[in-house]
């Protein structure tokens, strides 16, 4: 062993840094090249699924456009009540018959059926004869609503297996006399998918609640029972594509392995998923590989000449170099290096003195832009704080409008532009707590006005606490949040109070209501409040707004018991309006 040191020791500086190199080069270019080719596989995979994914968007628009098209002619139906009441039998069932032949390539069936039970059909005589045993329950689900529902997929004796959309008529008096049905030509939609779809891949459609609306059957590339020239596909086989990830996810079929891909629920609840051969992805990695392997023999001896010269004649004057930059760790004093060589040892030494010069007095730019930034970051908060009241403020009055409470709407507006001279006509971010209370006191006017006797309030706060200043602003977002996610989710009156009182230097305010509370897990800091009930704008603000002010030991603080109310505890320094 000894003799074999000795040997090792016997070598050149040269020697030892070229082979010191070379297992180095060969052993990153060897997890490199690896990398690199697994990569590329991966690429050539992503294309694929890209690929994928802009056929699956341009399927979903044609989808999208499908069911508007089919809710646009559900409109129209439901607009003529006046036939109901006015016209004769054989006039509705012409307007449907004309409507449903305009639009052959989008729907099947049309119905119009009275709230007495008449049905009116595109194709009257087949309903006289065959009837639909689904048109009872599409009725009685669609009445109640305002707006149009889509059923779940059924086979209809004169539409086939279709999907129906329905809409309640209502006349004049916003009363419902009948309920308008669209059923849908699932054929054509079939056949329009069909076109999209590439010789390697196949689609499944399902709705809202997991049921099969279309599939190409005629694929082969998934498992079912032949019917004809398609596949029909078993109830359990619909079911397991619910557990597909939404995204790329893996299935197996019968030809093979599937990459699927899978969309989001549109509109009307239906999910789009795609199946492609596995296969498809490896196509012309052969090529790659024996690319790969060329490129990589080329630059493997690339590296290895680069490494004998940089280890023949620049180990020693680098090594030097790179001892002295080592003994550099105290960025606060920054010493230069002192070389008086003119090669490229010298022009690194001088490089490196000038760029440490550089990031010295980087360091000092970013300090000074780390200050700004905070107070860049204090204006925002406030900035956004005056919308969020405003917006509010105003929906207030926007709804006395709607509901014509015109006496109610001067007094709101007058409340309004006192909170506005109380808070916002001033250049000073600060006001005094007085001045605070009595915006504080409009805005609540404001709200009593819109919701009457939801709530009460109550507030009381120390003389020595009304000469003090406070940032503006600052109660009005929390009462606010009391107000709209504590007392009005709750059933009955609320009550909130505010208390204001000076401690030790301390001014602190309790804002309470008895509302409907927050969850045990997200009672804390406003950051994660947000997520259960506020609206995270205002209070958040109003935090970081101290925070960034006044520093760590002042904020807001919860506490929180769910269906018995919350306790917001605002603390801030005890500063005198003079100071």
């Amino acid at each position: 062993m000894k003799p074999m040191l000795r040997w090792f020791r016997s070598w050149s500086m040269a020697t030892k840094q070229f082979l010191l190199l070379f297992l180095v080069t060969f052993v990153l270019f060897a997890v490199l090249a690896a990398s690199n080719y697994n990569r590329a596989v991966e690429l050539f995979r992503s294309r694929i699924v890209d690929d994928a994914a802009t056929l699956m968007n341009r399927t979903n628009q044609f989808l999208d456009s499908y069911l508007d098209n089919g809710q646009n002619i559900l409109m129209l139906l439901s607009t003529r009540t006046d036939m109901l009441a006015s016209s004769e039998e054989k006039d509705i069932t012409d307007f449907l018959r004309t409507t449903a032949e305009t639009n052959l390539n989008l729907v099947k069936t049309l119905y119009i059926v009275r709230t007495d039970g008449k049905v009116f059909s595109s194709s009257q005589v087949f309903y006289e004869v065959l009837g639909n045993p689904a048109l009872p329950k599409l009725v009685e689900q669609a009445l109640p609503n305002y707006s149009a529902m889509v059923s779940q997929p059924y086979v209809s004796p004169q539409s086939g297996r279709t999907v129906a959309i329905a809409r309640p008529m209502l006349d004049k008096r916003n009363e419902r006399v009948g309920v308008a049905v669209v059923e849908l030509d699932l054929d054509r939609l079939y056949r329009k998918l069909v076109e999209f779809s590439p010789p390697d891949q196949t689609f499944v459609l399902l709705s809202d609640k997991g049921r099969l609306v279309l599939h190409d059957g005629a694929s082969g590339l998934l498992p079912g029972r032949e019917s004809g020239y398609r596949t029909e596909l078993s109830d359990e086989l619909v079911a397991s594509f619910n557990d597909l990830s939404i995204g790329t996810d893996r299935y197996e079929g019968p030809a093979g392995p599937l990459v699927t891909l899978r969309s989001g629920q549109n509109r009307l609840g239906w999910s789009l998923i795609l199946f492609m051969k596995e296969s498809y992805f490896y196509q012309g990695l052969s090529d790659l590989n024996d690319n790969y392997k060329t490129a990589g023999a080329a630059m493997f001896v690339a590296l290895l000449l680069a490494a004998f010269v940089m280890s023949r004649f620049a180990t020693r004057p680098i090594r030097m170099l790179a001892l002295r930059m080592d003994r550099v760790n105290d960025m606060v004093v920054v010493p230069s290096i002192t070389v008086r060589r003119e090669d490229e040892i010298g022009r690194l030494a001088r490089s490196f003195n000038a760029m440490m010069e550089r990031i010295r007095g980087l360091l000092d730019e970013t300090k000074r832009m780390e200050t700004r930034k905070k107070e860049l970051e204090l204006k925002v908060l406030q900035s956004q704080i005056s919308p969020h009241f405003l917006y509010n403020t105003l929906a207030c009055i926007g709804s006395l409008a709607r509901q014509q409470r015109t006496d109610e709407v001067g007094a709101t507006i007058r409340a309004l532009v006192g909170v506005l001279k109380l808070t916002f006509d001033r250049t000073s971010e600060f006001v005094r707590v007085e001045e605070e209370l009595e915006a504080l006191r409009q805005y609540v006017l404001i709200q009593k006005t819109r919701y009457g006797d939801k709530f009460r309030f109550e507030c009381d706060v120390e003389g020595g606490a009304l000469g003090l200043k406070v940032l503006k602003l600052t109660l009005q977002p929390i009462v606010e949040n009391a107000i709209f996610h504590g007392i009005l989710p709750a059933s009955g009156q609320g009550d909130i109070r505010v208390r204001g009182t000076v401690r030790g230097g301390v001014l602190r305010f309790v804002v309470r209501d008895n509302g409907v509370g927050m969850k045990p897990g997200l009672a804390g800091p406003p950051a994660h409040a947000a997520k259960e009930r506020f609206t995270g704008i205002g209070m958040t603000n109003v935090h970081e707004r101290i925070r960034l002010r006044y520093g760590e030991p002042y904020g807001l603080r919860f506490r929180s018991v769910r269906h018995a109310g919350t306790v917001v505890v605002l603390t801030l320094p005890a500063v005198s309006a003079a100071e």
